[in-house]
């Protein structure tokens, strides 16, 4: 079963994200949270599945429920970022100034949680997805 989380999404200057579109290069990613990272022991290039709950702006509101399955990549640097692949943050028109909800179903070959569902540590709260700073998506 999965871990469910909220986490925030981070990144580069929204005019920055653009051009790594076009190269196909990471703009954005997140974080797992630690207990995954340390009880599996994620490597760099590790796959991570599950799905897209629902997406938030920086004032918190959700803008998006769109309950789509993912299959992202761990940085190559870091087993602890996981790579917002171009299409998805077109499709979402994310940026560092947006939260997603998550369901971690699988990372690499193992089951995350066999047998149950659990909350993250990681777990974003509402009052602070109300940023005094945001910056919109530009196309």
């Amino acid at each position: 079963m999965p871990e469910k989380c909220r986490v925030g999404v981070c990144g580069f200057d929204p005019m920055l994200v653009r051009g790594y579109l076009k190269t196909g290069e990471r703009g954005l990613w997140w974080h797992l949270s630690d207990e995954l990272y340390e009880e599996l022991g994620v490597k760099p290039g590790t796959p991570v599945s599950g799905k897209i709950l629902a997406v938030y702006d920086g004032e918190g509101k959700k803008v998006s429920s769109p309950n789509d399955a993912f299959n992202w990549k761990t940085a190559k640097e870091s087993g602890l970022a996981v790579l917002l692949p171009p299409d998805v943050i077109s499709k979402y028109k994310l940026t560092a100034f947006h939260f997603l909800e998550l369901l971690v179903e699988k990372i690499g070959d193992k089951e995350v949680y066999p047998g149950k569902e659990q909350m993250s540590m990681k777990w974003w709260p509402e009052a602070k997805m109300k940023l005094e700073y945001k910056v919109g998506y530009i196309e």
